[in-house]
């Protein structure tokens, strides 16, 4: 496929292009700065300048391109992952602005530009949890895509709002719009960076509902998705199959969610940011877990 991938210089953005190149597919990164990705094409633009926006969907992905005498082919699929990644980077209010005039802006172009597939990246703070002010607990376990989404931090209500402007340009157009709500993303050298202390001291991943994302299978679910037709809008929790800690299921629940429902019996170590909608619809088969890359036995 012919892709045009928005954010593919961040942390999740670098990693996801990378797998789809690997896959076949061509990638031209739009983003502030460029990735220099081994086979994928940078294009500098501002996603919350829609002119900027829409020069790049209409444009050629690299040079090659001039070759063939036939005008700028069409993009076969948009992945928007370009955004202020976090609260507490930007002005609250720019935060807001730049995820949501930018996510509009995307699909928008997009769409009137003939793209008929669109994923993008919402996040796991709109379930409320990971930027609380103070502890706020899930309204049960596992949590799936219904439950509610009150965030309270502009950040996650900027991700909420692109949800609702995702579905409304479905409804309008009937594309498949597909959006990612992305657990704490894991590049491959923050297992044995990270992890040691997470295990050592589990109240660190309370707010990410002690769940996580490899990096490479969420360009494995991006992929998924790419390769699924007809599901109209969706949205899909994205999550290994694991706490990203050492305890068991049942000693979690009985440390910090002894109070909230569970709603079906898990197993010994599944995560509590439920995948399954992922696993059934687009055939989300993670592959990465935290136990692969440590080299104490006593965390196996």
């Amino acid at each position: 496929m012919r892709i045009l991938f928005t954010g593919g210089s961040g942390k999740a953005g670098r990693h996801a292009v990378a797998y789809l190149r690997d896959q076949g597919h061509r990638v031209l990164n739009l983003d502030l700065v460029p990735a220099g990705i081994e086979g994928v094409a940078d294009r500098i633009a501002d996603i919350t300048d829609a002119g900027q926006v829409y020069d790049v969907m209409s444009s050629y992905l690299w040079f090659d391109e001039l070759d063939l005498g036939t005008g700028v082919p069409k993009f076969d699929a948009v992945v928007h992952f370009a955004a202020v990644p976090r609260l507490l980077l930007t002005s609250d209010n720019e935060c807001y602005r730049v995820n949501t005039l930018g996510t509009y802006n995307v699909i928008d172009a997009a769409l009137k530009m003939g793209v008929r597939k669109i994923v993008f990246a919402s996040s796991e703070t709109t379930y409320g949890v990971c930027f609380a002010d103070g502890e706020r607990k899930p309204d049960y376990i596992p949590v799936d895509e219904d439950q509610d989404v009150v965030p309270e931090d502009s950040y996650a209500m900027s991700k909420v709002v692109n949800e609702v402007t995702a579905r409304s340009f479905q409804r309008r157009t009937g594309a498949d719009i597909y959006g990612l709500r992305i657990n704490n993303v894991i590049e491959p050298h923050e297992y044995k960076q990270d992890f040691p202390a997470y295990i050592a001291n589990p109240d660190m991943r309370r707010r990410n509902i002690f769940a996580y994302i490899d990096a490479r299978d969420l360009g494995h679910m991006v992929d998924c998705c790419l390769k699924t037709d007809g599901l109209g809008f969706e949205i899909f929790n994205v999550s290994n199959e694991d706490h990203s800690i050492a305890m068991t299921t049942q000693e979690i629940i009985d440390r910090y969610y002894v109070d909230v429902p569970l709603t079906r019996e898990m197993g010994e170590h599944e995560t509590f940011y439920s995948n399954a909608k992922a696993k059934e619809l687009v055939g989300f088969a993670p592959k990465h877990r935290w136990r692969m890359y440590l080299d104490d036995p006593t965390v196996a």
